[in-house]
Order: C-alpha cells, then structure tokens, then sequence
C-alpha cells in the first residue's frame, strides 16, 4: 500500500511592520497608513498603533508570494499595490478585499500614481513601460515606450491629460494622453532621476536624482489666456511680443536648482496636500523640509532681494556719482520687473534627522490645527514613526515598533506546551502567542544567537553573541540576571534530557554543563532562576552546535573543524566522530528514539548517521545554499529543513525522499522550530518575518509531488529556454511608441482555450438544431434533446458565456491568441449580443480588438463582408443609444445635487469661504501697496543724500 502524508500550509507571516522593498501611503482619509509586509500589506490605525486589518492576496495558488514592490491610495477607498511579477491589485481597504487583479507589466512595478479623480491609475515598471489602467473599467489602456531603463515615478498633469515620468536613463518624459504619444523630452540631471512630483496647483515640478541639487521646473498648462502660460507660478513674461515664439510642445520649462545639504542621492521628492511644504527624503537617514511660498509672498521676496541688490549698488557706487545715478536708474528698472527665481519660493525649513536609514515617507493628506503637516518615515529596521512639523521644530509624535524585531530573526523557540514562542535578534528578545501572532512581551537583551524555554515555561535562557547567557522572566518580561558563560559567542544551547538543566557550545571552544537553582536575592521577597556551572569540556575548535540525546546516553558536539564529535553523556568519554562534510556543519538533530542523528552543513548537504555505528546512511544534496537549521518531528523519523535558498523542507529520513517544499520567506531562513506534537513548525528569516506552518488534514502521496516538481521544472524550463534564447529579441521601442497594455498569461492561455471550445460546441449544436429542423419538416417528428453539456443556454447564449467569464483586462490578448476562423465565427455573434442593452460594450471592444487584429485578411474574405456591413449599422445605433442613456443619467444627477445643494447649507459654507479667501487676497494687495510706498519713500531719501554729497 502506498503510504500517505498530511499536507503543511502557511497558516501565519507576523512580526514584520514595514518591508524595505516598498514605499508607504496614507489612505484618504488619513486615519490609516498603508504599510508594506513583504507579500501583504499592513493597515494601521495612526493613533492606536494598531495593524486594523491585513491585505493579502488569496491563498488559493501555492505558488510563490510576490512581495510588494509599490502603494499608492487614491481619493476613495480604493488603493493599488504593485508586486515584483508585474501585477497590480485593486483593493477596497474599508472592506478589505481585492476588486481586481491588472496584469501587464514584465518586470516588478516601481511606481504607481492615480488622478486625482481615481479613474485612472499609471503604472511604472522595471520593464522600461508605462501603463495606464482604466480603474473603473478595470482593464489596461495603452501602454507607452520610450524609456530606455526602469521608470522611476510617475505624475499627472491637466486633470489626468498629461503625464510626466522619470526613469533611470536620466531624462524626464511629458505624455499627451488623449493623442498617446511623447510630446517632450527634458535632459539636464547627470544621473539616474528617482523621484519626480508636483504641487496640487500644478505651479511646479521637482525632480531629484543622485545630483546634489533638486531641479525645478514650470508647469504651462492647455489654456488661450496669455497669462497662464506661466501656471500662475509667478515668473512673469516681460515681452509679450514673445509669447507665440514659445514651442507649444514646451509643457516643462526650466525654473532653477536648489543645492541639497546632503550628498546622499535622492529618494523620494514630495509635497504635502496643502501644497505649502516640499519634502526631499535622500537615501540615507535626514528628510529636508523646505517651505514654500505662495505667489504674492515669493514677488515680495523678489522685491526685498532685489533692493538689497540696489542699497549694495548705492554705497558701492557712492563715490562716482555719474555711475551712481546710472547705477540707480537701471536698479530701478530692474526692481520694476520683479524676476522671481527658485529661491524665492522654496526655502530650507529644517531638516529631520532619523536613527535609521529611512525608506519611504509619506505626507497625512488631513493638515491638522497646531501644525504644518504631519509626516511618516518607514525605516530599514522594520520601524514607521510619525513627525508632527511646525515651522521651527519637528517633534516625533509616534514610533510604531513593538510588533516587529529590528533586525534578523536569529533563534525561535517553542515552550513545552506550544503556547508560547521565544525569538532573538540583535538587541531584544521577543515572547509571541504563535496561534495568533501578537507580541506579548519585549525584553531588551545582547545578541541573542539561541534561546530554551526552562521547564515549566515560567523562565527562559538566551545565549548571546558576548558569551553571557540571559535569565528572563517571561511573566514579568524582565531580565532577571545575566551569566559571563564563555570568553566567545555562545553559539548553541541544548536543553538536557532530565530537565534539570542544559548544555551550551560556545566559541571559545568549550563546552559547558550547567544546572537550574533558584535563589532569592537579599533584600527581594520572591525568588527567580539562576545557573550554576557543573561541568565543562574543552574541544580541539570552535564549537558550532550542541545537541543531547532523548536518552540522556550521547552529547553530540559539531565543530569549525567539519566534523561531528559525539561523547557519552555521564562520563563525557569520546564515543564517534563523524567526518564526510566538506564544509562545517551549521546544524544537527537526534531523533526521539535515539537511532538516527541528522546533520546540515554549509556545503549544502544534509547526512543522515546511525548513532549506533555512526555510519551514514544517506548524503542529500538538500538546499541551492547553506543549511542553517534542521529539526526531527518527535516520535517520528520525518524532518524539516531550511536554507538560505528561502525555503523549508520536509523530509522522510527512513526512505531518505523530499515531501514537501515550502515557499514563503522573501530571505534566508535563519531557524526552526517543530512543535512536540508536530502540528505545527515555526521559521524565523532576514526579511525579520516569523511564519507558522500548520498540519492540514489534506493528504498527499510523494510520487504526485515528484511528478508537480518536475512539470513545474519542465514548465519553467520551458519558459527561459524559448522565450529568451529562441524567440526573437525585442527591439528597442520607437521613440514614444504605444502598445497593448495586457499581457499573456496562463489565465490568458486558459480563456483562449474556453472559447474555442465553446465555439466548436455552439456549431455542433446549430447543426444539430438544424438537422432535427429538416426532419420535422419532412414529417418525422423526434422531441430535440438538448446537449446537457451546454447547461440549458442555446448556442448564442452559450458562447456569450464563455466570452463574459474572460476578465476585463485580460481580453485583448485571449481574442489575440484566436485563430481567423475562430474569430469569424465569432463575428457572427455579435449582431445578436448587440440587442442585449448591458453588452454593448462587450460587443464593441471585441469588434474593435477583432477589427485591429485581422483588418487584412477581413477585407480580402468575401464572407465576411455581410457580417461587417451588418455590424456598422447595428453597433452605431447601439452605441448611441447607450450614449443618450448615460447623457440622460448625468443631467438627472446633476439636477438632484442642485436640489440638494438648494436644501442643504452646503452652498452658503462654501460662499463663506470664498468671501474669506477674497478678503485675504485684499489684505495682502494691501500690505503689497504698502511696501511699494516705502520703496518710494527710501528711493527718494538715497536721491537726497547723493545730491547732497555731489553739492558738496
């Protein structure tokens, strides 16, 4: 009988708060900031703390986890997360479910940017691509090509008309979206652009790079008056005889730099809602804030610099009086004409300063009252803080840490009874429920290499990287003393048999016994845990691992030297030494009965002996890398193992056979740890995650999974081997060339198929309909059968299925992969489709696609001209009709909020606040014609002196 296994699946991912591979966003509501983790993303509630629900893509495939490479929020609830294969995903965050999932980019997306109405969003990929994506449509647009390296950032222009994106090949691109082409191509940076953005006002864009100056530009926007050629950004044109010679094409033109305090390239380049605050993160640990100002304030700047020129001039001039008056006159002039420059508008407020290395930063779209904006950093150590800025000072407001280690997962260990699961890292010990994945304690601690629950779970032991063992009170989250162990880093610590006490291996060669003991400090009441040193034994080298046998017979120790040394127990006398790894053995396990010993090494391997003769019974080249920690399930001969190749392992020792291979972890996995029960096992890896594995009662056979891994090897074999050393190589893309959004996909593949079958089915069944129609008419009458396969729908119907089932943005490239016969069966479809009101669109956009693909051999078949002339009538009067209907909607709607409007005080709320704004546009005219009386009165005061000093 073929024996049967039980299944394990990933059941939880905690302990990672912000991934690095990724920026962070608020939503729109600004309660909520979306953080990246790894595969899923984290939304927490700013104020509690608190992560109020995941994000995480179904695990219905088994496949491997992408992880999120890009966020960006939009207006409503909706959001968008880019992942590393290319897709993107649609998310509604109040209900926290994905609307849809858009794929077409080839390489991981780097940017992601909505309208500021949110029916349209575009993406920016590592495949040099951008597209843009029809958000309630749900199905890619067009996809623009230029780009010569990865696109960087993306931003609209003129209400979602225009796009403005950067990539690495140093140049900045301006998109007409509605002709979808390049309209203008901007040099200037020196190195790879980073990040790009602009004001609300659209007055401005920034952009930086690894140059030590921001770039600005000027924003000329699609209107007839003469005074918007400038965006309202205040630089006013002096001739205006030159307005119609300005190249019309000219969207972006250069405004000025601003020299960067740091050297560090520049990461992200962002203003805030308001529009008053300009924040440039650099890739290392400082954010410049710089302020800027509004039109009126930037022309009084301009004046104020412009006189201080002049008063120079004056006293330098002082002594020639001719060339003084000269010198005035031309001032005078020039102070009239009032060049703004980019200085005058944005400058230096302060700069924010973290511990860490900072990853992203995202501004709160809600301005609150006591401040200038608010401000959150994601920080490489798995850390959000959030900054409140006022004009003179930055305060951290909130530091969101306790739910995540800072660094690496070094160590995971279970109690006894798996209730409670102990990890170490660089600088704290952290105690999980593992059921749920919530932090229950934070100790803070040396570097903890490994760790052991005490019996009775109520202590816990940590070896750290200094030699000191750590006690701690797992109650009370305290360390209760610290032990100078060894003169190296205590490398491996091995609970003993007996329970009485343990074993630790250390660096400095030594292998050291010690007991448990409870002692009551003077001067406490209770008393706590503590160690004493019992035996000790010195090795010929560094000692890696330390492990006991359940029987209380063997101590097996692993040493730098490659080689496992195993002692008896009570008299520490030498008993084997097994030698056969290349490499040193990082790690090892005896099983429950004593009879087998397990060793993984950094040569890959993983050797299973007899600890009876220790005799090898099988080498196994295990993992792509180093094998960092393997683990028996107890009472059994099945094992886990895991790598720094990212995955865990599941092992059948007995007939030495792979079972199962976990995917999961986005870095190496560090350690292991198997319940007693083995229902579940919990790893902890570099990407700071911790994940639980758990038992499920799906069995599985290991010939079907042999047979998985090699179909899975064959398909990607398959894939690299004809897509990219077979198939003709892509050429470099036409200057601003446009292309199909979608891309081809085994959901695509799938479609395709679909169809074809359900047309071939469709005309069996018309031939039967009208085989059973010629014999009723020749008097044999015969009750037609339908075909059950068809599901009770006629041929029409039928097919019209199988076409609606293909997702949206899927559909170009499944009617792509249609043979012509295929489509003009199809084509004959679609007259009646057409009547049907709620598939109009339907009908039109295979029209359209059908049309594009096949325009040659449609018009040189004579067949298919009928088919044609018919559809030209019918889809015309189809669409129009569709057209009124929605026309008809939109002026009902409007109607009903000017009604609403008249009921409600909306209308004078909003005349409130324009009569506000009104008033303080006058005060400023006012104060602006103030300052202009007292340039006149200093003018004046300078004449009269220099006419006195020339009397003289």
């Amino acid at each position: 009988m073929v024996k049967a296994y039980l299944r394990y699946d990933q059941a939880a991912a905690f302990g990672v708060i912000a991934s690095v591979d990724s920026n962070i966003a608020y939503d729109s509501s600004g309660k909520h900031l979306l953080a990246p983790a790894l595969e899923k993303i984290g939304v927490w509630h700013v104020r509690q703390g608190v992560c109020t629900k995941t994000l995480a893509p179904s695990s219905s495939s088994r496949g491997p986890s992408f992880a999120v490479t890009s966020i960006t929020s939009s207006s409503s609830s909706l959001l968008a997360s880019g992942y590393a294969d290319g897709s993107i995903r649609i998310w509604d965050s109040e209900k926290g479910i994905c609307e849809t999932t858009l794929n077409g980019h080839k390489g991981a997306v780097t940017t992601l940017r909505y309208t500021k109405l949110g029916s349209l969003l575009a993406s920016g990929s590592k495949d040099n691509d951008i597209i843009l994506w029809d958000v309630v449509g749900e199905t890619g647009l067009f996809r623009l090509r230029g780009h010569r390296d990865q696109v960087t950032d993306v931003v609209f222009l003129d209400s979602g008309k225009k796009l403005v994106s950067s990539s690495k090949d140093k140049f900045l691109r301006v998109w007409d979206l509605e002709t979808q082409h390049c309209m203008q191509i901007i040099s200037g940076h020196h190195s790879e652009i980073w990040s790009i953005d602009t004001d609300p006002e659209e007055r401005y864009l920034v952009s930086g790079s690894a140059d030590l100056e921001l770039r600005f530009y000027t924003v000329k926007h699609d209107l007839v008056d003469e005074q918007s050629v400038s965006g309202g950004s205040g630089v006013d044109v002096v001739n205006k005889s030159d307005l119609p010679s300005r190249n019309k094409w000219e969207v972006l033109k250069h405004f000025g730099e601003i020299q960067r305090q740091s050297k560090d390239r520049v990461a992200t380049v962002r203003f805030n809602n308001s529009g008053n605050l300009l924040a440039c993160q650099v890739a290392g640990k400082t954010v410049e804030m710089f302020r800027v100002l509004d039109e009126v304030d930037s022309k009084r700047k301009a004046k104020r610099r412009i006189n201080r020129k002049k008063e120079k001039k004056s006293v330098k001039g002082a002594v020639d009086a001719t060339e003084n008056g000269d010198a005035n006159h031309g001032a005078g002039e020039e102070g009239d004409r009032h060049i703004v420059t980019v200085l005058d508008v944005f400058k230096l407020l302060q700069t924010i300063r973290a511990g860490k290395k900072i990853c992203s930063i995202s501004f709160c779209p809600i301005t609150p009252k006591n401040s200038l904006a608010t401000l959150a950093l994601s920080s490489n150590n798995n850390l959000l803080e959030i900054y409140s800025i006022d004009s003179s000072s930055t305060t951290k407001t909130i530091a969101i840490e306790l739910q995540g280690h800072r660094s690496d997962v070094r160590s995971v260990t279970l109690s006894s009874d798996n209730t409670l699961l102990m990890s170490t890292s660089h600088s704290a010990v952290k105690i999980w429920n593992p059921s749920t994945g919530s932090c229950l304690r934070t100790i803070d601690s040396g570097y903890g290499l490994c760790g052991l629950f005490v019996p009775g779970n109520k202590y816990a032991v940590v070896g750290t990287k200094a030699g000191t063992i750590e006690i701690i009170d797992v109650s009370s989250g305290t360390c209760v003393e610290v032990v100078e162990a060894h003169g190296g880093s205590v490398q491996s610590i091995a609970a003993l048999p007996d329970g009485n006490g343990f074993v630790s291996g250390s660096a400095d060669h030594d292998v050291k016994f010690w007991d448990y003991q409870t002692t009551q400090k003077p001067g406490e009441d209770s008393k706590h845990l503590t160690v004493s040193h019992v035996r000790n034994m010195k090795m010929n080298d560094d000692v890696l691992v330390v492990v006991a046998s359940p029987d209380a017979k063997y101590i097996a120790v692993a040493l730098l030297d490659c080689t496992v040394k195993v002692f008896f127990m009570d008299s520490l006398k030498f008993f084997l030494s097994l030698y056969g790894h290349k490499l040193p053995v990082l790690c090892m396990d005896i099983s429950s009965d004593a009879d087998l010993i397990v060793t993984g090494s950094a040569d890959k391997n993983l050797k299973i002996w007899g600890l009876d003769f220790g005799d090898c019974h099988k080498s196994i080249f295990a993992h792509a890398d180093s094998v960092m920690a393997v683990r028996f399930v107890r009472n059994t001969h099945y094992m886990f193992s895991v790598g720094k190749d990212r995955l865990v392992k599941y092992w059948d020792a007995d007939k030495f056979e792979l079972l199962l291979t976990l995917e999961g972890h986005h870095a190496e996995i560090w350690c292991l740890s198997v319940s007693n029960r083995g229902d579940f096992v919990v790893t902890g890896s570099h990407d700071r995650s911790i994940r639980r594995w758990d038992r499920t009662e799906e069995p599985f056979f290991i010939e079907e999974e042999k047979e998985k891994r090699l179909e899975e090897m064959f398909e990607s074999d398959l894939d690299n081997t004809f897509e990219n050393r077979y198939a003709p190589k892509e050429e470099i893309p036409e200057e601003g060339a446009v292309a199909l959004a979608g891309k081809k996909t085994q959901e695509t593949l799938t479609a395709t198929d679909s169809i074809i079958e359900a047309l071939d089915l469709a005309e069996a069944e018309l031939k039967r309909m009208a085989e059973h129609e010629e014999e009723k008419s020749r008097g044999k009458v015969a009750d037609f059968q339908p075909n059950i396969l068809m599901l009770g729908d006629s041929p029409s119907d039928y097919v019209l299925r199988a076409l609606s089932n293909v997702h949206t943005n899927d559909l170009e490239q499944t009617l792509l992969a249609l043979p012509f016969s295929d489509a003009l069966k199809l084509f004959s479809y679609l007259k009646d489709w057409a009547l049907i009101p709620e598939k109009v669109e339907l009908v039109c956009r295979v029209a359209t696609v059908l049309l594009q693909l096949h325009y040659n051999q449609l018009i040189a078949t004579a067949a298919a001209r009928p088919v044609l002339t018919l559809l030209k009538d019918i889809l015309h009067a189809r669409v129009k009709e569709c057209k009124d209907t929605l026309g008809f909607n939109l002026a009902a709607m409007d109607h009903l909020k000017q009604l609403m409007a008249l009921k409600s005080d909306a209308l004078f709320q909003d005349a409130k606040t324009k009569l506000l704004e009104i008033r303080s546009r006058n005060s400023q005219r006012v104060e602006g014609r103030t300052d202009i009386k007292e340039e006149r009165r200093k003018k004046k005061k300078q004449k009269k002196s220099t006419d006195v000093h020339v009397w003289s």
